[in-house]
C-alpha cells in the first residue's frame, strides 16, 4: 500500500466518523423540567412523542430526552433548570405549576420553553397574554384554580348534608393564596364555612387529617397541587381511613381509590405540550404559539369508593362522569 492510498483510507474513515458525530448531534434533546416525581415516566413520554408527531416532527421516536424531577421541592427547580440549560438541550419542556416555567424562564431568554400549568401564566408573569405570548414561553393552561369553584359546587352536591368542609392546600404553592381566595368566596356562594389546614410536607399531611377530624369535617377539597398528586397514596389512604369524602383535580386520586375528581385532562394537556415542542423543534417560534385552554374536561367518580363511604352519587352526576370505577 503506498502513502496515498494510506492517505485516502485514513481521510474516508475521518469523513466518515465526522458523519457519524454530525448525525448524532444532530438528534435534540428536549430538557423535561417537573415540579412532581416520576410516577409514570413511560406513559408521560409515550403521550409526549405522540404530541411531538402530530406537531409535525417526523423524528420523533430519535429524540432524546432529558428529565428533571422536583418532587414537590419548589426550591429545586433553578438549579435543575441551569442544569439542562448548560447541557444545550433544544427545547425545555416545564410541567406541574407555574414554578417550573418561570424557573426555566429566568434561566434562559434563548432556548424554547413550553410549559403546563394548573396556574394563571399571565398573572405569574410568564407570558404577556394568552394570544400573543412574547419572547421564548408559551404552552397549556389546565386551569386548575378556576376549578376550585367547581369542585366545591360537587363536593356539595355529593354531600349536600355536610355542615363542615374542609380544604387541603399547600402552602409552598406559588398560589396557595389565590386557591385560599377562591375557596373562600365559593363557600360564601354555597352558603357552607370552610376550614382550610395547610400541609407542604407529608407529616404536615398526616396532621392535616388530624385536624379535620378534630374539627368533624365531613367533606374535604384537595387543591390542585403537584406535591399532593406526589402523595395521591397517602392522601387518599387518609382519607379513606378516616371515611372523609374528598374531591380532587386529578384522576390519578380516583385511580389510586380516592371518590372523586374533576379537572382539565391531564393526558390531553401533555399531549399538547408535545405537539408544540415539535412544532418548534420543526421551526415555529413560542412568540407566535397562543397558549392553548384545555378543552377536554373529565369527571371520574369511583363508586367502590362510595359504597365504602356509604355514599350514594346522585344519578345526574353518573351521567356526567367520563368514567365510573366500579
Amino acid at each position: 500500500m503506498t502513502r496515498r492510498e494510506l492517505l485516502l483510507i485514513l481521510g474516508g474513515a475521518m469523513t466518515a466518523a465526522g458523519a457519524v458525530r454530525a448525525q448524532q448531534k444532530a438528534i435534540p434533546v428536549i430538557g423535561f423540567l417537573s415540579g412532581v416525581s416520576p410516577q409514570s415516566t413511560a406513559q408521560v413520554e409515550r403521550i409526549f412523542r405522540q404530541g411531538l408527531t402530530e406537531g409535525g416532527y417526523v423524528g420523533g421516536p430519535n429524540v432524546a430526552i432529558d428529565y428533571r424531577w422536583a418532587e414537590g421541592q419548589y426550591d429545586r427547580l433553578p438549579a435543575l433548570a441551569m442544569d439542562l440549560v448548560d447541557r444545550g438541550v433544544a427545547v425545555i419542556v416545564t410541567t406541574g405549576a407555574n414554578a417550573a416555567a418561570l424557573a426555566a424562564k429566568a434561566t434562559t431568554s434563548e432556548i424554547p420553553i413550553v410549559f403546563g400549568t394548573g396556574g394563571d401564566p399571565v398573572s405569574a408573569g410568564l407570558v404577556a397574554s394568552l394570544n400573543r405570548p412574547g419572547g421564548n414561553v408559551t404552552g397549556v393552561t389546565f386551569i386548575a384554580l378556576e376549578l376550585l369553584p367547581k369542585r366545591l359546587e360537587l363536593l356539595h352536591e355529593l354531600v349536600p348534608k355536610a355542615t363542615a368542609i374542609g380544604a387541603l392546600v399547600n402552602p409552598n404553592y406559588p398560589e396557595a393564596d389565590l386557591q385560599q381566595q377562591e375557596l373562600k368566596q365559593a363557600a360564601k356562594v354555597i352558603g357552607q364555612p370552610i376550614h382550610i389546614v395547610n400541609a407542604g410536607t407529608p407529616p404536615e399531611i398526616d396532621a392535616a387529617f388530624s385536624t379535620f377530624v378534630e374539627s368533624r369535617t365531613d367533606a374535604l377539597v384537595v387543591a390542585n397541587d403537584p406535591f399532593f398528586a406526589a402523595r395521591s397514596d397517602q392522601i387518599v389512604m387518609l382519607a379513606a381511613h378516616h371515611a372523609i369524602p374528598a374531591i380532587y383535580s386529578d384522576r390519578v386520586f380516583v385511580d389510586a381509590g380516592g371518590l372523586v375528581s374533576y379537572g382539565a385532562s391531564i393526558t390531553d394537556a401533555i399531549r399538547r405540550i408535545g405537539v408544540y415542542a415539535g412544532r418548534i423543534l420543526n421551526g415555529a417560534k413560542p412568540a407566535d404559539l397562543p397558549v392553548e385552554q384545555p378543552t377536554k374536561f373529565e369527571l371520574v367518580v369511583n363508586l367502590k369508593t362510595a359504597t365504602a363511604l356509604r355514599l350514594t352519587i346522585p344519578q345526574p352526576m353518573l351521567l356526567l362522569a367520563d368514567e365510573v370505577i366500579e
